[in-house]
């Protein structure tokens, strides 16, 4: 028997944005018993594009990445409404502590550093799931909640 979180899980997709294929691959098998859709890009424009058309629910980003590097996707991501609410989680081999304050102040959720662990990232990964599916959650439950106020008579006391 599957929890509520666990379909939700299976529901999700997850964009995995490396320009390395090794590294895609190793992600995907480590992503296999989640059950997810998993989608894949190999640069930066790629990965644009890629989170237009599949309205992924999770971005695991690499940092450095040909046309666009992973700083710029997530600054574009993050100051885009229809985007800014998608977890990403940074994956790269940069470990000094200017490349992760870039990181944060590019506006990643999370990141993880090369190499990948795999109890690791599917630890991160569930945990960005649950809040990406609460937060879609409360959005559901507020614009019903607009509705409803909407519909209120004016007569109607507070």
């Amino acid at each position: 028997m599957t929890t509520d979180f666990e379909q939700e899980v299976r529901n999700s997709t997850i964009l995995i944005a490396d320009d390395t294929e090794q590294n895609v691959e190793l992600l995907q098998a480590y992503l296999d018993d989640l059950g997810c859709r998993i989608v894949t890009a190999f640069d930066g424009q790629e990965t644009l594009d890629r989170v237009a058309d599949a309205k992924p629910d999770l971005i695991l980003l690499d940092i450095m990445m040909p046309k666009l590097s992973g700083f710029e996707i997530c600054r574009k991501l993050k100051s885009d409404p229809a985007t800014r609410n998608i977890p990403i989680c940074m994956v790269t081999a940069l470990t000094e502590d200017r490349d992760i304050e870039r990181a944060v102040d590019a506006g990643t959720d999370d990141f993880l550093s090369k190499p990948i662990n795999k109890w690791e990232l599917l630890t991160r990964v569930r945990s960005l799931l649950r809040v990406r599916h609460l937060q879609n959650e409360l959005e559901r439950t507020l614009s019903y909640l607009e509705e409803v106020d909407q519909t209120r008579s004016p007569n109607e006391e507070d």
